[in-house]
């Protein structure tokens, strides 16, 4: 795959993020990158003093550095910031931290050698992934620790996570970096600070989180859509008429979706005429109202990330046009906190109003079905309890949505007295992604239980295969059983993208993804 610094795209990171791909740097930005290092080279050896390159790090940055020591000053500067702890990034993230790294100063801004870049491009190829530990960094003066620790193995210094026997061990990098055939690198002035300094964690969680949520959204559609007809919901909420008297997009989109998804509903039309509710719950027809906002946030969020993934965001920057080393601030990781907070909000959401249409359902006064869903209720509890579990992470949710990048705190002696926490504001998207995941399969299981009851009225054929898809592994419930298999069941298909799938046989919908 070839990346061309500034221009990566968006279906380039979700491939790189998937793994399996091989990367080359455009060979055009050869001529910026070799421009900017004889700018660091000849500040290196001059007699001003240059952030970074000659001089101390955050409050030390009055302390003069001696010529014969700054390759020194760049190693230590890498073993003093390995400082993270906790659980490891996921290789998807470490993947893409190592690829936005090497296209952000292969754009020549930077003042590092090729063989930098090339370092980096050559671990990821060879599939190696660096120990990084998650925690650690406030997202400010760059992602330091984590960022630290993935070029602590480049060193030969750190240690990598190795797969022996199914299980990630962490392993000398000297050893696992010879056994691939791979130089450890060695840093000359600068080269250092411009591997940590920079936003490539926190937007590598961020865009992670992006990329994990996607089926997950897909399939929020298609089970919202099976649960409006098991609860003999209308479709006319979802009249285009209505979404474009308001002119949002995502709403337009989804209504689209839902739309489509209930066309040809023999259940719906078993209603069409004489149905005594003259308006469902708020949970039904203002789907696409709820759903499309959640959406509209995503899709802004993914353009901040794009945007992010190619900026060069590391500091002093060199413009070698005119010889000049500038310090500034675009290490700090504001954008990237803010939308990883919006997109907390949205995942929320998508898990809140999915809750609240399994509390319908086993609202017999609402839905009309058997209470609790169950066959025979009193004898059996049906689906009393699942609620229970999906009210209880949409309540997690709730405290993990609150914003992180509000959390300022000053750190290095008040030198970077305002810092974004934009990693942590990304990290924490896993776990909501994954109380979402569940909610979903709870609310799968009560919808394609909810149409057993209107049997032998059918659903539409899309929903008809998502119900099927379901019923693969997971059986009608005649009376109660231990239904937690049943729940891990739906939730894993929920988050790989089964449902996806189906959605995708539908031709002409508009992309998802791709603001309007």
């Amino acid at each position: 795959m070839l990346l061309r610094p500034g221009e990566l795209s968006l279906d380039q990171l979700q491939a790189i993020h998937a793994g399996g791909h091989k990367l080359m740097i455009d060979p055009q930005a050869l001529p910026g990158l070799r421009a900017s290092a004889a700018v660091v080279h000849a500040a290196a050896t001059g007699e001003a003093p240059v952030y970074g390159v000659n001089t101390g790090f955050g409050k030390l940055a009055s302390t003069r550095i001696g010529e014969a020591d700054l390759d020194t000053l760049q190693r230590n500067l890498i073993r003093s910031h390995s400082v993270g702890v906790g659980e490891p990034l996921p290789a998807p993230v470490v993947r893409l931290m190592l690829a936005l790294k090497a296209a952000s100063l292969a754009r020549g801004f930077s003042g590092v050698r090729p063989v930098v870049v090339d370092t980096l491009l050559a671990v990821h190829d060879a599939g190696l992934v660096p120990w990084v530990p998650a925690q650690g960094s406030v997202g400010a003066s760059g992602d330091l620790a984590p960022l630290a620790h993935m070029t602590l193995a480049l060193l030969g210094e750190g240690e990598f996570l190795v797969d022996e026997g199914g299980r990630a061990l962490r392993r000398p990098a000297a050893e696992v970096l010879a056994a691939a055939g791979i130089t450890p690198l060695t840093l000359a002035a600068k080269e250092g600070l411009a591997l940590i300094n920079g936003t490539q964690t926190s937007t590598a969680l961020a865009l992670h989180a992006l990329f994990s949520f996607e089926p997950v959204l897909e399939s929020a559609l298609v089970i919202g859509a099976l649960t409006v007809d098991a609860a003999r919901g209308s479709d006319g909420p979802f009249d285009p008429r209505i979404h474009a008297l308001r002119g949002q997009p995502g709403q337009i989109d989804v209504a689209e979706v839902y739309r489509r998804l209930l066309a040809g509903s023999g259940i719906r039309a078993s209603h069409v005429d004489g149905d005594d509710r003259v308006q469902d719950p708020y949970c039904l027809r203002c789907q696409p109202q709820v759903v499309g906002a959640c959406l509209d946030q995503l899709r802004h969020a993914a353009l901040v990330l794009l945007r992010e993934a190619n900026a060069v965001t590391d500091n002093p920057l060199v413009f070698a046009e005119d010889g000049a080393l500038v310090s500034g601030g675009n290490f700090h990781a504001e954008p990237v906190a803010l939308a990883a907070d919006a997109m907390a909000t949205a995942i929320a959401e998508v898990g809140a109003i999915a809750e609240r249409r399994i509390a319908m359902l086993i609202d017999a006064n609402v839905s009309r079905l058997p209470p609790f869903l169950a066959r025979e209720p009193g004898l059996n509890s049906g689906f009393m309890i699942a609620h229970v579990t999906a009210a209880a992470l949409a309540s997690e949710n709730k405290s993990l949505a609150h914003p992180a990048s509000v959390d300022s705190l000053p750190t290095s002696a008040n030198q970077e007295d305002h810092v974004s926490m934009a990693t942590f504001a990304a990290r924490r998207l896993q776990p909501m992604i994954a109380n979402v995941a569940r909610i979903l399969g709870i609310e799968w299981l009560a919808a394609a239980q909810g149409i057993e009851f209107l049997r032998p009225l059918a659903s539409s054929e899309p929903l008809e295969a998502a119900h099927a898809l379901l019923r693969a592994g997971s059986p009608a419930i005649d009376v109660d059983r231990y239904l937690a298999p049943d729940i891990e069941h739906a939730s894993a298909l929920v988050a790989d993208g089964a449902l996806g799938r189906i959605l995708h046989t539908l031709r002409g919908l508009p992309p998802l993804w791709t603001p309007a």
